[in-house]
């Protein structure tokens, strides 16, 4: 016969000594924990943006040195405040309303007189709307090269209030 090992006894014995010496060791002293005062609840707050300017708050200067020039200015300051209010595309070929208006715009931007050349007699709620947006439109961008300026556009109205003028028009159908 030959002589085997009996790992069958030693490996229980083994097991059986390893779970005695851990079963010694005592575990680690419990930290008290610090008294809780009464905590309320978090309660996020509303995060507070500072209102962005808008674009009529930036006064912008124009390069302009002639009205037909600063008309063009003047239309596109009209247009990035009004985004909404474009008629996007060309306008179809019956309109509600058509305006001459001529604006003065003082050293300063700021509108100081308009004169109708020819006013949508038959719709002056289009009347009343523009004078409205060109003086809320104000300050417009400074004419820098002359001063003050007096330059005319032409109001293309849409009945649903969309509009464009014509110097940044798509034209008609």
């Amino acid at each position: 016969m030959k002589y085997r090992p009996t790992s069958r006894f030693l490996t229980p014995a083994m097991v059986g000594a390893a779970t005695l010496l851990a079963s010694c060791s005592s575990p680690p002293p419990q930290q008290p924990e610090p008294p809780r005062a009464h905590v309320a609840p978090r309660v996020e707050a509303p995060i507070a943006v500072a209102p962005q300017a808008s674009p009529a708050m930036v006064i912008k200067t124009s390069a302009a040195t002639t009205p037909r020039e600063y008309r063009k200015d003047a239309a596109q300051h009209i247009y990035a405040l009004n985004h909404d209010r474009i008629w996007k595309g060309r306008m179809p070929p019956l309109l509600y309303a058509v305006g001459v208006l001529q604006v003065e715009v003082d050293e300063k931007g700021n509108v100081r007189h308009m004169n109708w050349m020819r006013a949508p007699s038959h719709a002056p709620e289009v009347v009343a709307e523009i004078e409205r947006t060109v003086r809320k439109a104000a300050p417009f961008p400074v004419p820098a090269r002359m001063g003050k300026v007096v330059y005319t556009d032409t109001w293309l109205w849409h009945k649903s209030g969309r509009f464009q003028l014509d110097t940044l028009s798509e034209g008609q159908d």
